[in-house]
């Protein structure tokens, strides 16, 4: 916890000038699902395109925990991109728009987040109880709060998309994960993401999974994006095209040499997880790496019908700024 409120005093006391073309300060958050950008950081993929648009790229990269801290940042102008789910890129969309008008650049690809249990009665998410409780990265704001809410609506109906909210906590990844491991505190559930979700299921006998986001949302979709604003996008346009085209190197490196991935991603986050289930949760076929979204709509338009965001998006292309590299979204 200390290193994750150092690291995010540090995002927020950088510097809030305007940032000149060719400085890109980014904030990811912890698994695999920020893998494309630890295959750019670890093989200076975005310092190569800068060098193609004739710019010197300087690159800062910043870990955070939780949407609410990454959105602050953001706004804060103590970061140019942000790493994040679904569910902060809808808050922070429709509370700047008309003013800083933030819009997603890219997804980082599609992976199934598990909602994982060591309760023996819980089999789905109707077992749930008040002394349960789910640890998720941000309470209300998160990707995996807004799933579970959008779960709850289809369980009880619209009105009850809350239901679970109260037995929610915020707990980062890697502590939710130690936690569901040990299995001595009170945390019983985590709705967390690859490699996390692996590694409690491979390291608590009593972990299941209880709630699987691809059967909430109605298949394969890109729960975590990066997203900036409209100023920095028009006021950047080689530092923001050497970006995706780095993306999307590292997304098919990532595609075809999966090893070579899960070697960067050790390299640049420096913990103890085992390569082997690293490269498994690579390979699994349900994980898909691109940079173009899938399946986005269907949260955005539910969180709009419980009145969780106030503007109402027709299209993804709403909350995505225009790249060719995105023309495949939806």
């Amino acid at each position: 916890m200390k290193c994750v409120a150092a690291a995010a005093a540090l995002a927020l006391g950088l510097s809030s000038t305007a940032q000149a073309e060719g400085k890109l300060r980014i904030a990811e958050q912890f698994g695999i699902v920020y893998l494309l950008l630890n295959v750019a950081q670890d093989q200076k993929l975005i310092e190569k395109h800068g060098k193609k648009q004739g710019v010197e790229l300087d690159v800062d990269w910043v870990k955070l925990s939780g949407g609410a801290a990454v959105n602050d940042a953001l706004l804060s102008n103590s970061i140019d991109v942000a790493g994040a789910g679904l569910g902060p890129l809808f808050t922070i969309w429709d509370r700047t728009n008309g003013r800083q008008n933030v819009r997603a650049v890219a997804s980082l690809g599609n992976f199934p987040y598990y909602l994982v249990s060591t309760n023996p009665a819980v089999k789905t998410i109707a077992d749930f109880s008040q002394k349960d409780r789910i640890a998720l990265p941000a309470v209300t704001v998160s990707v995996q709060a807004r799933i579970l809410q959008m779960a709850a609506a289809k369980q009880w109906g619209k009105a009850e998309f809350k239901k679970l909210d109260p037995i929610t906590q915020t707990v980062p990844h890697p502590d939710a994960a130690a936690a569901i491991i040990a299995g001595k505190t009170e945390l019983n559930g985590h709705f967390g993401n690859p490699p996390f979700q692996e590694q409690e299921l491979a390291g608590n006998p009593n972990a299941k999974i209880v709630l699987n986001s691809y059967d909430v949302l109605g298949g394969p979709s890109s729960a975590t994006v990066l997203y900036a604003t409209e100023k920095y996008v028009k006021e950047n346009p080689k530092t923001y095209r050497a970006f995706i085209d780095a993306l999307s190197e590292a997304a098919q490196l990532a595609t075809n040499n999966p090893e070579a991935a899960a070697d960067a991603y050790l390299r640049v986050n420096k913990g103890n997880i085992d390569r082997a289930l690293l490269i498994k949760v690579i390979k699994n076929p349900q994980v898909q790496f691109k940079v173009a979204p899938q399946n986005t709509l269907g949260l955005a338009q539910f969180l709009h019908e419980v009145g969780a965001i106030k503007t109402k998006p027709v299209s993804w292309r709403d909350y995505f700024f225009a790249h060719p590299a995105l023309d495949a979204g939806s």
